[in-house]
């Protein structure tokens, strides 16, 4: 056994110990969904990061900046992560409120509606099945390139690793190995990175050559690689599908079950709020390592295929053995702890949100969600035999479906006092068809949609459109009023001084990293890109106008105003004058 086997081989007994010590502590079913609600801070920050960086990032998205997409792909992260502080300040904290088990769970009971809950637990199933099954690909891609085992043998080791932990585990052990992957996939690719840049001549001299290099030109270009040979046909195309990725993303980090979900497991609101803070700052930082280490790998071989292997490749070929031994093990733990958390809430979604169960006790129910599990499970292995790797469209592909069928609907169940049941169902049906439908037909190259038409906006507009026009048709029972306005108080036990004095420090910690990496990018990247390019201004200082430039300065100024909203509502709803109710 070589030492990348073994560093994989340790993963996964440290995952089965964790899982192992996590099951016994399994009492009643509240503890196998959501962990008995008292997770802390960094237990739901690991969740949150672990769950999203999964081997779509470290093998799809970095694949993809490899072949030509470094420098459009600084806009991309800030973006999308301050998704996490509006949803946890207008859609996470209520949820947590509700008790619900499951997300789904949380729509069936604030629109008094099982067909509500149904319909959001089929898009969940879909979903987060085809994330699930990305991922199952993912881990055994990378199995098949570090050990001797087949992709079908590969496919089954990781398939009974991940199944049997999260089928005994539940909630409390994916939410300790999250956390426990998180901190090793993080601080590895961090030293990667290091290694890297150091190896190419350090920060200056890597960007310089890749600005530079005569493969791809535009790599790290404002608007990346673009032209008849590249999926975009000019800059402007790409930036339109960027910026709506980004938003699209923004808002699955806001409502999707993957996401949300972890905050019915938190201690407190507050352990929400802060937990949404340091998420963000985590996630855009570790996107950014990512893809700057895709890119630095070019200088080192420019034409490797396929390119979801460049992370493999610097593992085995660039990086030292240790280094890339962790690396491995840090990629194939992000995998499993992102497999562990669709798998749980797929299977979920089937045995909580697709039928009643209010005459099934709490053990016979907790049994039949650990079948429901095992079959769900099943059922990925299989199709995973048979479909394609295509992990990064597969993940683009899914991913953003919640995005159009729940955006409109989870925000408003919160906020709007007219929407309706009806509202509620048609709004995440018609978002759901009007994003996949399109989105299938496009991979099926049947129709080629203009980028301003992007599945995503398509199907979020639709769904908007339907829940307004819908709700006008009907009424909102006293019930359902009821209901709401009882999300809007905030409990006793969250007037709390002690904790608000901390809380009120995330969003000033995200400011703080905002303005920091600004300054650290335009060092490290704009200054070094514009010397090589001839593009500095005339008295040698930094042309502030150029696309780089601006492409830099949108993080604060996406970023800053969203601390400073966070602030204010924080100290609204928690201080003084926030009288219990928001």
């Amino acid at each position: 056994m070589d030492i990348y086997s073994g560093a994989i081989l340790i993963s996964l007994l440290v995952y089965v110990a964790v899982g192992n010590y996590a099951g016994r502590r399994v009492k009643k079913l509240e503890d196998y969904f959501v962990a008995g609600r008292r997770a802390p801070t960094l237990l739901i920050v690991g969740t949150l990061v672990a769950s999203v960086l999964s081997t779509n990032i470290f093998l799809g998205e970095t694949g993809f900046v490899y072949d030509g997409q470094a420098g459009p792909y600084l806009l991309w992260p800030p973006i999308g992560a301050m998704g996490y502080i509006f949803g946890a300040l207008l859609f996470g904290r209520y949820l947590r409120r509700s008790r619900a088990i499951t997300v789904a769970d949380y729509f069936g009971r604030r629109f008094k509606s099982q067909r509500v809950q149904t319909a959001a637990g089929v898009t969940i199933i879909i979903g987060l099945g085809g994330y699930l099954l990305a991922v199952t690909q993912g881990t055994a891609f990378l199995l098949t390139h570090i050990t001797d085992f087949t992709f079908p043998q590969a496919l089954v080791i990781s398939w009974i690793s991940y199944t049997a932990f999260t089928m005994y585990s539940g909630t409390r052990g994916v939410i300790l190995t999250d956390t426990l992957m998180f901190l090793l996939f993080t601080s590895v690719a961090m030293l990667a990175l290091i290694f890297l840049v150091q190896d190419a001549g350090g920060w200056v001299v890597a960007v310089q050559e890749l600005a530079t290099l005569p493969e791809k030109p535009d790599l790290m270009a404002w608007h990346g690689m673009v032209g008849s040979d590249t999926p975009f046909t000019s800059a402007l195309d790409f930036a339109l599908w960027n910026v709506t990725l980004a938003l699209a993303w923004g808002l699955v980090y806001a409502v999707s079950p993957w996401q949300s979900s972890r905050y019915l497991i938190a201690r407190d609101e507050h352990v929400v709020i802060r937990s949404a803070c340091f998420a963000a700052i985590f996630v855009i930082v570790m996107e950014l390592v990512l893809y700057a280490a895709g890119a630095v790998i070019n200088l080192s071989d420019a034409g490797i295929e396929p390119s979801e292997e460049v992370m493999i490749y610097a593992a085995l070929n660039i990086l030292p053995e240790l280094m890339g031994a962790l690396l491995l093990a840090g990629i194939m733990a992000a995998g499993l702890s992102s497999a562990s958390t669709f798998l749980s809430l797929v299977g979920f979604s089937v045995s909580n949100d697709l039928f009643r169960h209010d005459a099934v006790d709490e053990n016979r129910m907790l049994k039949l969600s650990r079948v429901t599990m095992l079959l769900i499970g099943i059922v990925t292995l299989v199709i995973a035999f048979y479909s394609p790797i295509d992990i990064f469209w597969l993940t683009y592909f899914v991913g953003t479906l919640f995005a159009s069928s729940w955006g409109a609907v989870a925000l408003m169940s919160v906020w709007s006092k007219r929407i309706t049941a009806d509202a509620a169902f048609w709004g995440i049906v018609s978002g759901f068809v009007f994003n996949a439908g399109p989105k299938a037909l496009e991979y099926l190259e049947w129709i080629q949609l203009p980028f301003w038409l992007d599945p995503i906006l398509l199907g979020g507009v639709v769904s908007l459109v339907v829940v307004l026009v819908v709700s006008r048709l009907g009424e909102v029972s006293r019930d359902e009023q009821v209901y709401r306005l009882q999300l809007h108080r905030v409990p006793d036990q969250e007037m709390s001084p002690s904790k608000l004095r901390v809380t009120r420090y995330a969003p000033l910690v995200l400011a703080i990293y905002s303005v920091s990496m600004c300054a650290i990018l335009f060092t490290i990247y704009v200054r070094p890109y514009q010397q090589v390019t001839g593009n500095l201004a005339a008295d040698g200082g930094i042309d502030w106008l150029s696309g780089e430039s601006l492409l830099v300065l949108s993080s604060p100024l996406v970023v800053l105003p969203t601390a400073w909203i966070a602030w204010r509502m924080i100290r609204k709803s928690y201080g003084k004058n926030g009288a219990g109710y928001n």
